[in-house]
């Protein structure tokens, strides 16, 4: 439905029907039922905003897999139209014009049509426009061969369980940047045992979600895997060689060259065939030193065991000398998130339906931090909003505990870091349980940046800062920031930074956090859910806390409910 109303934009057709079905879409995110159901059930009709035409459509697409109204609206306009959609900052209204005036096509059509100076002499455009849309480009194509880490996952977690199935596989494992845990990845790696390898990659290249074989060997096969075109690699060795293939193939390429030479030193070859007794490279079976796991890799060039997370040569060769390597966190010790949306501002369910979600999964608590008044595009709270939200809050949390529940929600909001200071004053902030501080809108200049937020964090009634550095992974760079002064202002002020983990996000980036840990800085791993299905960012979030280096102790939100609340008054009573 959205992908309709922005083909109808393009047309330039009536801007109530496009705008129709954008909220047709809307309304169909936010359903807490099966679609199907509603479609077999002859109730569509019962959701707002859905008329005759409306439900025809939905039932075709849901009963059939297709629609040809949306196939026919497809082919009506050049497929590069939907690809300049893609670039940051061009929206419908802009590629129309440049399509209906310059004839602008695709994304080489733009560039052109950007150095000749046509885009900047259009009316409404200018030079300021045209040079960032330059840019744009320039950023998609540095990234066009990478691929959000959320992405690779869910191609590689159903061919990973068909290959755990499959009869002649011994062991298997993802391997490369996914394992990992990167946030942006290149291609998908597969390392597999078995003594019948034609068997296995027969099986792997006809896997429904392969697209084309690009190659196959006797040992290995590469595929691209649905629409996205993400290329995976399967490598098929014997069990013997599994644990050596899996610790090369993992990388990453700075931390293997440093397992090699820790080798060397001791009078042995690593490869990824094995770890050798020999002076030279080797492949001789007679000559490798048995390991059947990583960690007896490790073991036998006198290193503790380090998991795939932390393998970037950023230090972890020195912890894992010495030892021990931390305990590093699990998502099931995170007990609830203290960033998240509701449709109260831009988030698509209930008060209701988020409380019944959050309990269902065993959670212990879930904070509710709508948008602030100056987040209007956003449906941003104003103060007379949110303290109706704080008596709803309220009459939930009575009601559990009616019922016997331990289950609390935490009334709070991101408010917006302005110029001048917060969004809301000390007053109302002070009556919410928690409270995110983030920067929606940044200046040009770095320094502004950074006093802006240091004087959020110095607020005595702001808990943590939301998403920092502002980044959108392969969309949108980071703002201009000096990251190291506001960790600082945060040690200081003993404020938390949020750890996003919204995949698009996933911000503090992991590389900051040994850092910030350094200077007693808390984290929070945050949803910053928007729908029931953000929920699951917990596990992505506490992949990306893990290649961080934190621990169960660096992360508030592992604390029970009540050591929480002791800890969200902290900083408060500091100030008195």
């Amino acid at each position: 439905m959205t992908e309709i109303g922005t083909l109808l934009e393009l047309k330039g057709e009536n801007p109530f029907k496009t705008r129709a079905y954008h909220n047709a879409a809307r309304t169909l995110e936010g359903l807490t039922e099966p679609l199907s159901t509603l479609v077999a059930e002859q109730r569509l009709g019962e959701l707002k905003g859905i008329g005759e035409a409306l439900q025809e459509k939905i039932t075709i697409l849901v009963t059939t897999g297709h629609l040809p109204y949306h196939e026919e609206l497809k082919a009506s306009l050049p497929p590069g139209l939907l690809e300049l959609l893609e670039l940051q900052g061009v929206g419908p209204k802009k590629v129309k014009k440049m399509y209906d005036e310059l004839g602008v096509n695709s994304i080489e059509s733009l560039e052109l049509a950007c150095k000749d100076g046509r885009v900047a002499a259009l009316a409404g455009f200018g030079e300021k426009s045209q040079a960032k849309m330059l840019e744009a480009i320039a950023f998609k194509r540095q990234f066009a061969s990478r691929h959000l880490l959320i992405n690779a996952l869910q191609l590689a977690e159903p061919i990973l369980t068909a290959l755990r199935e499959h009869p002649d596989v011994t062991r298997c494992s993802t391997a490369g940047s996914l394992r990992r845990w990167k946030e942006v990845i290149g291609d998908i790696d597969f390392v597999v045992s078995s003594r019948q390898p034609a068997s296995v990659l027969d099986f792997f290249t006809t896997l429904p979600g392969v697209k084309t074989v690009l190659g196959r060997g006797d040992t290995k096969a590469s595929v691209i895997l649905g629409d996205a075109g993400i290329q995976a690699d399967l490598r098929v060795v014997s069990d013997v060689e599994f644990a050596y293939a899996l610790a090369y193939f993992t990388g990453s390429k700075e931390h293997n060259i440093v397992m090699r030479q820790r080798a060397i030193a001791r009078g042995l070859r690593l490869n990824e065939y094995g770890l050798f007794r020999s002076a030279e490279e080797t492949r001789d079976p007679a000559l490798r030193v048995e390991c059947r796991t990583e960690e007896e890799i490790y073991a036998a060039l006198g290193l503790e065991y380090v998991p795939p997370e932390l393998r970037e040569d950023h230090g972890e060769f020195k912890v894992a000398e010495k030892g021990p390597m931390p305990r590093l966190l699990q998502w099931t010790e995170l007990r609830g998130s203290l960033h998240n949306h509701s449709d109260w501002s831009d988030g698509r369910n209930t008060i209701d339906d988020i409380v019944a979600h959050a309990r269902s999964l065993g959670l212990a608590y879930w904070a509710l931090t709508d948008h602030s008044r100056a987040s209007f595009q956003a449906n941003g709270l104003d103060e007379i909003r949110i303290r109706r939200q704080l008596k709803v809050v309220a009459e939930v949390n009575q009601r559990l505990a009616d019922e016997g529940d331990d289950f609390r929600l935490l009334s709070g909001v991101e408010v917006d870091i302005l110029r001048d200071g917060l969004d809301y004053d000390d007053d109302l902030l002070a009556e919410l349980d928690v409270v995110v501080a983030s920067l929606h809108v940044p200046a040009s200049d770095e320094a502004e940046n950074t006093r802006r937020m240091i004087r959020a964090a110095e607020n005595r009634w702001v808990h943590m800062l939301g998403h920092p550095t502002g980044r959108l992974l392969l969309n949108r760079d980071a703002y201009k920031i000096d990251l190291m002064a506001v960790i600082d202002a945060c040690a200081a002020s003993g404020t938390w930074i949020e750890l996003n983990a919204n995949p698009y996000r996933f911000d503090l980036d992991w590389r900051l956090w040994p850092y910030a840990k350094s200077k007693g800085v808390k984290c929070v791993v945050n949803c910053d859910a928007h729908r029931l299905e953000h929920f699951a960012f917990l596990n992505l979030g506490a992949g990306i806390a893990r290649k961080g280096w934190l621990t169960k102790a660096d992360v508030i939100n592992t604390l029970p409910l009540d050591q929480l609340r002791t800890e969200l008054g902290r900083k408060r009573g500091a100030g008195k």
